[in-house]
C-alpha cells in the first residue's frame, strides 16, 4: 500500500521521499522519481506531509519514537496503519504529547484503486491539517473525507464497512457452496445473488431509520416469519454437510429475539440482541 501511495504522488508530480525498513522495497519508487531516505528521521525531517503505512500502531510508534521532536515541527503525519478506534485515539494522544500534527487515516480501497478520483479515504482528527493538505490527500484518493475531530472515527467507520464487506462476501460464498453442492455453478447463481444485492440499499436505509428511531415495526417483515426462513438455510446446509456456523449466527439471533417476545417486530430488532447479548 505504501508503494501504491508513492506511485500516485509521483504520477501527480508531487515531490516524494520514501523510506522502508527494507531498502530494496523502496527502489521501485526511486526508479519512478522518488528519493530514498537513508533513515526514517531523514524521511520526515522538514517534510510537509508524512504518510505512515506500517503494520499497526505499535510499529508506527517504534519507528517514530527515536526521532527528535524538532524533526516534526513542519510536518503533518497521517497514520494509515490499520487500527481499532480505541488504539487510534491512544496513538493520537501519544502524538499530541510529542506536539505532532497528526491525522488518523483509513484507506477504503485496494491498492489498484489508489489514486482514482472516486477512491474513498477517511481522515479524522483536527480539521486544519486536513484542509491544509487536502489537495495532496485528494491525489491519493479523490473522495477524501474528513469525518470528525475524534481520532477514532476513521478506524470506526473502516471497521464497520469492512464487517459489512466481509459478511457479504462470506454470505455469498456460503450460499454458493449450497448451490454448487447440488449441481449448479457459481456463475449460474451469480445473477440471482446480484438481484439480492440490488435490493440491499433500500433495506439498509429502512434499518438505519428504525435504529435511529428506536422502533422496530413488523409491518413489512417480522422475525417469526424470518426465523423460519433462516431455519431452512441451516437445515439445507446441514443436509449437504457444509459448515453451518455462519447461518446459525443469524438464526440464533432471530430465535433469541422471538423467544424474548419480539416475533412481531422487524429484522431491525436484531440490533438489540447485538447490543445486549444473552
Amino acid at each position: 500500500m505504501g508503494a501504491a501511495l508513492a506511485h500516485a504522488l509521483l504520477k501527480a508530480k508531487v515531490s516524494t521521499v520514501v523510506w522502508n525498513r527494507t531498502r530494496q522495497r523502496a527502489e521501485a519508487q526511486a526508479a519512478a522519481g522518488a528519493r530514498i531516505a537513508p533513515t526514517a528521521e531523514a524521511a520526515v525531517r522538514d517534510a510537509d506531509l508524512v504518510l505512515g503505512v506500517l503494520r499497526d500502531g505499535n510499529v508506527t510508534r517504534a519507528v517514530l519514537e527515536p526521532i527528535p521532536e524538532d524533526a516534526f515541527r513542519t510536518s503533518t503525519i497521517v497514520n494509515f496503519a490499520t487500527s481499532t478506534p480505541h488504539a487510534a485515539r491512544k496513538e493520537a494522544g501519544w502524538a499530541a504529547e510529542r506536539r505532532m500534527s497528526w491525522l488518523s487515516g483509513a484507506i477504503m480501497v485496494p491498492t489498484p484503486l489508489v489514486g482514482q478520483p472516486d477512491s474513498l479515504f477517511l481522515y479524522s482528527g483536527e480539521r486544519a491539517p486536513f484542509d491544509i493538505h487536502a489537495d495532496v490527500l485528494k491525489v491519493l484518493g479523490g473522495d477524501a473525507r474528513h469525518v470528525g475531530t475524534d481520532h477514532g472515527l476513521a478506524s470506526l467507520l473502516d471497521t464497520g464497512m469492512l464487517e459489512l464487506f466481509f459478511a457479504g462476501m462470506t454470505g455469498f460464498l456460503h450460499a454458493t457452496a449450497m448451490v454448487t453442492a447440488q449441481g449448479l455453478k457459481a456463475t449460474d447463481f451469480l445473477p440471482f445473488a446480484e438481484t439480492m444485492v440490488d435490493i440491499l440499499p433500500a433495506s439498509l436505509a429502512g434499518l438505519a431509520r428504525d435504529v435511529d428511531a428506536g422502533t422496530y415495526p413488523g409491518t413489512e417483515d417480522n422475525l417469526a416469519m424470518e426465523l423460519a426462513a433462516l431455519g431452512h438455510i441451516v437445515d439445507t446446509s446441514d443436509d449437504i454437510g457444509l459448515d453451518g456456523r455462519f447461518p446459525r449466527v443469524m438464526r440464533d439471533l432471530a430465535a433469541a429475539a422471538v423467544d424474548s417476545g419480539h416475533g412481531g417486530h422487524g429484522w431491525s430488532r436484531i440490533i438489540e440482541q447485538l447490543r445486549k447479548p444473552a
